[in-house]
C-alpha cells in the first residue's frame, strides 16, 4: 500500500482526471476547483515523488527548508500544507515570482540566497523537519551535506538529483551512484526512484541524517 498523502494534500478531479491538489491561491496557471488547486507533477519533482507513492515522511505541519525554490511552483504547494517554509533561491528573476507566491502565504519565507552557502542564511532558518532539495548545480550531495545542519535528528532529506547538472555526458546511472556515495557521508539513504519519464535523468532520494 502506498504511504498516505500529507494532511492537506488530496487527490481530486480536475477536467475528469484525478490529480494531487492543495488548498491555496494559484501560482503558475494550474487548474483550480474552488479553494483547491492542482499540483502538476510534470512541473514538480516532489509532486512526482508523491504521485509514485514514495514515503517522504511528510505528514502536514512540518517545518521545511526548500533549496532551489525557483519561482515557487512546488514550494507554494508545500507551504499550503506545511508549517514554516523557508524557500532559498539564488536567481533574482524567479525570486521575484517567489515573493508574489508568498504574499498570500504568511508561513512562506523567501530567501534570496545561494544554497551552496548556508552560512548566509543560518541566522534566519530554524531547525526543520524536512529538507527538500531541487538545485541544478554540480555537487548536489555537497549542498545536501552542508545544509544537514538545519535538519532535526529524526528529519528527512527529499533530494532530486539532476544527472545532467553533475555531468552532461556521463551515464546518469553512474552519476547517481557517485552522488549517493557522497551523500552517505552524512545521510542514510532510505529509498530511491527514477523519475523518468516525468523528469528525465532525475533520481528521487529519501534519506535521514546520520547521528553525529
Amino acid at each position: 500500500m502506498s504511504p498516505d498523502l500529507p494532511e492537506g494534500v488530496e487527490r481530486r478531479p480536475f477536467d475528469g482526471e484525478e490529480r494531487l491538489a492543495t488548498r491555496g491561491d494559484p501560482v503558475y496557471g494550474e487548474p483550480t476547483d474552488g479553494e483547491w488547486r492542482a499540483w502538476d507533477a510534470g512541473r514538480s519533482k516532489l509532486g512526482a515523488m508523491l504521485e509514485r507513492g514514495m514515503d517522504t515522511g511528510l505528514g502536514g505541519g512540518e517545518a521545511v527548508l526548500y533549496l532551489g525554490a525557483a519561482a515557487g511552483t512546488t514550494v507554494s504547494h508545500v507551504a499550503d500544507f506545511a508549517g514554516p517554509t523557508y524557500a532559498v533561491e539564488f536567481a533574482p528573476r524567479p525570486a521575484r515570482d517567489l515573493l508574489d507566491a508568498a504574499e498570500s502565504r504568511p508561513n512562506l519565507f523567501p530567501l534570496l540566497k545561494d544554497a551552496r552557502e548556508p552560512a548566509t542564511y543560518a541566522h534566519v532558518v530554524e531547525p526543520v523537519d524536512v529538507l527538500v532539495q531541487d538545485v541544478a548545480t554540480r555537487g548536489q550531495a555537497t549542498v545536501a551535506l552542508r545544509n544537514r545542519q538545519f535538519l532535526r535528528d529524526d528529519g528527512r532529506l527529499l533530494l532530486s538529483v539532476k544527472a545532467r547538472s553533475e555531468d552532461v555526458v556521463a551515464d546518469p546511472d553512474d552519476v547517481f551512484e557517485q552522488v549517493l556515495g557522497d551523500l552517505r557521508a552524512g545521510y542514510e539513504v532510505l529509498a530511491t526512484e527514477r523519475l523518468d519519464p516525468t523528469h528525465d535523468d532525475h533520481l528521487a532520494v529519501v534519506a535521514r541524517p546520520l547521528d553525529g
